[in-house]
């Protein structure tokens, strides 16, 4: 069965990450891809909680927007 928005995270069995810039407060988004192409988004402080699941288009474009200053003003 195929997760969905809102599945515990700790109901995966998948490897998270988290990006290398991270810092160690543990205030970090993590990713981990499921089986079915999709990605599985979660936030470090809740390590059970729940997951965001998006397409890999959805985080490309995501990405795409990081990266073009689309979000700045959200920091």
């Amino acid at each position: 069965m195929p997760a969905t928005n809102g599945v515990p995270a700790g109901q995966l069995r998948v490897a998270w990450r988290k990006s290398s810039k991270s810092n160690p407060s543990g205030n970090c988004v993590e990713v981990a891809p499921l089986a079915d192409g999709t990605i599985a988004v979660r936030d470090s402080r809740h390590p059970s909680g729940p997951v965001l699941v998006c397409t890999r288009a959805e985080i490309s474009a995501f990405l795409a927007g990081v990266k073009d200053g689309a979000l700045d003003d959200l920091a």
